[in-house]
């Protein structure tokens, strides 16, 4: 049994090829979107359609084996790295993201002195916004 089989069953997911192919794309790293995704997945299999991988990305994300990110502006992203708390930088220049450790190093980073509305906080999610090396080596040539 493949890990993929196994993530899925401990999970209480069935094991299917579209869904064993997208956790395969994710845990090449980065943090993609759902076109890239299905670009990657039809590589490995002869046909799949987008709302599959939509399926599968979202079947995942419930399940805990996927995390969804959605920086303003800009389309859903997916990763595979979930359960550390961690954040991301994305580059306003090109939008590339890249994941930073939580300085707290525990849930929820964050904690408002007030849960309005009865809520019970586990989860911050914390963006930070810059350019990154190749944005800013580009501002010095433009200018």
């Amino acid at each position: 049994m493949s890990g993929g089989e196994e993530l899925l069953r401990s999970k209480g997911l069935r094991v299917t090829r579209p869904r064993l192919a997208v956790l395969d794309v994710l845990a090449g790293g980065g943090h993609l979107e759902v076109d890239e995704i299905t670009r990657r997945v039809r590589d490995r299999l002869d046909s799949v359609s987008t709302q599959a991988v939509y399926d599968v990305l979202g079947a995942l994300t419930r399940a805990g084996l996927s995390r969804r990110i959605e920086p303003a502006g800009s389309p859903a992203r997916y990763e595979a790295r979930v359960g550390d708390n961690h954040h991301h930088v994305v580059c306003r220049g090109c939008g590339e993201i890249a994941d930073i450790d939580c300085a707290v190093g525990e849930a929820p980073c964050l904690d408002p002195n007030t849960t309005p509305h009865g809520y019970e906080v586990d989860e911050a999610e914390v963006t930070f916004w810059g350019l990154c090396p190749t944005c800013q080596a580009r501002r010095g040539v433009d200018e």
